[in-house]
């Protein structure tokens, strides 16, 4: 069996509520084993045999029937996730500025549903984002933020709007504890 890493658009925020406890038991019921939970903005690590591409529409078609608004889901394998923790090229210090590693709090990634179209990604290169900068890497949008993510105009919704593609976006400590997370699951 695969280890997958499903992250949620949209749970607990305004107004839209669902416990992890049922979202453990939605996947659960959809098949999938090992089925764990990450705080409560809807991120699960599980296990299955399939296909990532088969998990989202039926993810979904239930979160339809438990939420108050529609939810996005975006899947990612575990190697997927070690990938993105490994390539970050603001913890390079790569050609982007040197005091940006220092600060890990301020990064953040942005998985996107697939990969943007050329026309997307000039549409986001468009965009002026003050100090905040962005890093396209295949499905996956890398951020960093020169103060707080809060304040900034390279929000998920403005990627989203820009690239056309469904999105949603967790900060580093995230990713890292769902790549743990992932790594732990018995074999």
């Amino acid at each position: 069996m695969a280890v997958y890493i499903a992250m949620l658009r949209g749970v607990n925020v305004g107004g839209n509520v669902l416990k992890m406890e049922r979202l453990r038991a939605l996947c659960s019921a959809l098949g999938w084993s090992n089925v764990r939970t990450y705080v409560q903005s809807g991120n699960v690590v599980f296990e299955s045999n399939g296909l990532a591409s088969s998990f989202v529409p039926s993810i979904e078609k239930k979160l339809i029937k438990e939420t108050r608004l529609p939810v996005s889901v975006i899947i990612r394998t575990s190697t997927e996730l070690k990938k993105v923790l490994t390539h970050n090229p603001f913890l390079k210090g790569t050609e982007f500025d040197a005091d940006v590693s220092s600060k890990p709090v301020r990064h953040y990634v942005t998985f996107l549903a697939s990969e943007p179209s050329k026309e997307g990604l000039r549409n986001l290169g468009a965009i002026q984002f003050g100090n905040d900068q962005f890093h396209v890497a295949g499905k996956d949008v890398y951020l960093f933020y020169s103060h707080a993510s809060k304040d900034s105009k390279l929000s998920n919704n403005a990627i989203e709007k820009a690239l056309g593609i469904r999105a949603t976006t967790r900060n580093w400590n995230t990713v890292s504890k769902l790549h743990e997370m992932a790594v732990e699951l018995p074999r």
